[in-house]
C-alpha cells in the first residue's frame, strides 16, 4: 500500500514529535550553544533521572537532531548540523504555508 502522507508531512512530523516535550528542547538548547556535550554533563544540569533522560536522548537521535558516540563510560552527543538544518527549512515551509493574516478565521474572536 503506498504512504498517504508526502515525505514533507512524514519528516515534519517526525522532528516535530521529538520537539514535542520541553526536556527535549531544553536538552537542543543546551546542545546548540556548545560543540559538544556529554550525557553526564546533562543529568548535573538537568533535574530529571538518567533513565529518563536516556530516553529523551534515544527520542532526538532517532530522528536524527542530535548524534552521539560512545566512549565509555560517557556518551557525547551533539547537534546533527545536516538534520539540524534540514528540520529548521521543513517547519519554515510548514509555518510559511500560513502568510496572509486577513485570512484568518476573525469570526472565530467576535
Amino acid at each position: 500500500m503506498k504512504d498517504k502522507y508526502t515525505e514533507f508531512q512524514n519528516q515534519t512530523a517526525r522532528f516535530a514529535k521529538a520537539l514535542g516535550h520541553p526536556v527535549r528542547i531544553q536538552i537542543l538548547e543546551i546542545l546548540a550553544g556548545q560543540s559538544c556535550c556529554y550525557s553526564g554533563d546533562l543529568c548535573e544540569v538537568l533535574p530529571i533521572a538518567r533513565s529518563t533522560l536516556s530516553q529523551h536522548l534515544n527520542e532526538l537521535k532517532d530522528a536524527g537532531l542530535i548524534q552521539g558516540e560512545v566512549n565509555p563510560p560517557k556518551i557525547k552527543y551533539c547537534i546533527n548540523r545536516q538534520n539540524w538544518e534540514e528540520a529548521r527549512g521543513l517547519l519554515d515551509r510548514l509555518f510559511n504555508l500560513y502568510n496572509s493574516p486577513e485570512a484568518s478565521c476573525n469570526a472565530l474572536n467576535d
